[in-house]
């Protein structure tokens, strides 16, 4: 029986051999017969001419493009294209050549044209991008007064001025009393636009910024801008913070625009509660900004000293939780006077002109450290050197060079604090009145408003205002104004 078994086995493991022997021959064969010579026809690719990388659109505009193609199968050619939306609503669109009416909103999309061999299925693909913007993408806007009446201007940039814009559009006049003029931008996420805010003394208007039209997605007016909306609102002064939110001083209160939610979103810079504490504040005020903290130093109009705003999602009152380095200078916890402006010109020389009880202009100079110990440092008290130059209606703009701007009647002073010069500036504006001072962002420029005119003038490093161009056209005196390029 042993021995029938393996004979069994033996034969079973020759026929295994057999089989493999077979298949290796087999496979022999058929690599000797496939020599690795192979004949393919590759289709070739056709030829793109006149796609640039990048568009420009305009809102409500007709967007063509039109590529030229060079293919022996021209006729089995398609193209088609895509612009990519965020929101996923692409553009889609079939032809030789795009043509649309550009209707998304003022901003960058990736963009694609496939060129699609229906002949044999080959697709190639070329990516490019479309910059949307409007006829307000690059230009100035202008806060005005006309005859008691609050306007709104657009000025193009070759100088043509779009007077009573906001009247034009919405068939209605602007809050009176006008302020300030904000172009929001959160510099956190690339400066990302987040729209336009007139602010006047009781109240102002929210306008998107590619349409000036009042934006329904958020609140567009500053009485709505509130999670509780207060009974009045009176504005002490408002500014502009880096995450493209205001904050400020409103019915004596400090308020500061929520910045814990997506800058897109409704509520983004909304006002909250006001920092809580037992205190009135003075309509001026400044702030610090680093990317480690934010703070404000404010001047409580009852008690009469200097107290200290901390931002911390949300403004936090200390009031006079500070050290004081030194009280023979004068003591910022009893300071005495009433305050008429307090300017900041860098992150550490601060200035406080205030009156005293005997009529005087005084100058305080002042270092606060609050991103640490929180020291006070007083560092000097005088009389101002011209008197006459400060009232209800002076201007003001100071400079991170340790210089101020003062503006009073029809002239521009530039003030040096280390000597005490004061020095007219070479424009003369022949009388007019002065309604407005600002700094351009590089601060070499400083714009001048007087009645229906804006006058850019020269302040770089040995110059001293002399005149560059002027604006005119303007509606009524400017009081405001924001460059948008």
């Amino acid at each position: 029986m042993k021995t029938a078994m393996k004979l069994f086995k033996s034969k079973n493991m020759d026929i295994r051999k057999l089989i493999i022997l077979i298949i290796g021959v087999l496979s022999l064969a058929a690599c000797h017969k496939d020599l690795g010579n192979y004949d393919i026809n590759m289709p070739v690719e056709p030829k793109l001419l006149n796609l640039d990388s990048v568009y420009t659109a305009s809102v409500g505009d007709s967007l063509i493009i039109k590529p030229k193609i060079e293919s022996a199968d021209a006729v089995n050619i398609e193209l088609q294209w895509k612009i990519s939306v965020m929101e996923g609503n692409d553009v889609l669109y079939t032809g030789p050549a795009l043509r649309i009416i550009f209707g998304l909103q003022a901003k960058r999309y990736s963009a694609r044209l496939t060129v699609f061999n229906k002949a044999n299925g080959m697709k190639y693909f070329h990516n490019f991008y479309v910059d949307g913007g409007t006829e307000f993408a690059n230009g100035t806007t202008v806060l005005s007064i006309e005859n008691g009446i609050t306007q709104f201007s657009f000025v193009k940039p070759d100088g043509s001025v779009q007077a009573r814009l906001y009247r034009a559009m919405q068939g209605k006049d602007l809050p009176p009393n006008p302020t300030n003029l904000f172009l929001l931008r959160n510099t956190f996420t690339g400066s990302t636009l987040l729209g336009y805010w007139i602010i006047t003394k009781n109240g102002g208007i929210r306008l998107e910024p590619n349409t000036m039209q009042e934006d329904p997605k958020y609140p567009n007016t500053l009485r709505n801008n509130f999670f509780t909306t207060p009974d009045n609102l009176e504005v002490g002064s408002l500014i502009s913070h880096p995450q493209g939110v205001m904050m400020g001083v409103v019915n004596g209160k400090f308020y500061g625009g929520t910045t814990s939610t997506w800058d897109q979103a409704a509520t983004y810079g909304m006002f909250g509660l006001p920092a809580d504490g037992d205190y009135e504040l003075a309509p001026s005020f400044v702030m610090s900004f680093t990317q480690a903290a934010t703070y404000f130093i404010g001047f409580d109009r009852n008690r009469k000293q200097f107290v200290r705003i901390n931002l911390y999602g949300a403004p936090v009152y200390f009031g006079t939780q500070y050290s004081v380095s030194t009280t023979t200078v004068f003591d910022p916890v009893n300071v005495g006077m009433d305050l008429v402006h307090l300017e900041q010109l860098n992150n550490a020389d601060c200035f406080a002109f205030c009156k005293g009880a005997d009529g005087k202009i005084y100058e305080l100079k002042f270092n606060v450290q609050f991103n640490g110990p929180f020291t006070f440092t007083p560092q000097h008290k005088r009389v101002f050197i011209r008197q006459e130059l400060i009232n209800e209606n002076t201007k003001w703009s100071g400079a991170k060079n340790g210089v101020i701007y003062i503006a009073n009647g029809s002239k521009v002073y530039r003030y040096n604090p280390v000597n005490e010069e004061l020095r007219e500036l070479a424009t003369s504006f022949t009388g007019k009145t002065i309604s407005m001072l600002k700094l351009s962002e590089d601060e070499e420029r400083l714009m001048v408003g007087t009645e229906e005119a804006i006058s850019f003038l020269n302040i770089a490093t040995g110059m001293n205002g002399v005149f560059i161009k002027k604006i005119e056209g303007i509606p009524g005196v400017p009081v405001d104004m924001a460059i948008r390029k």
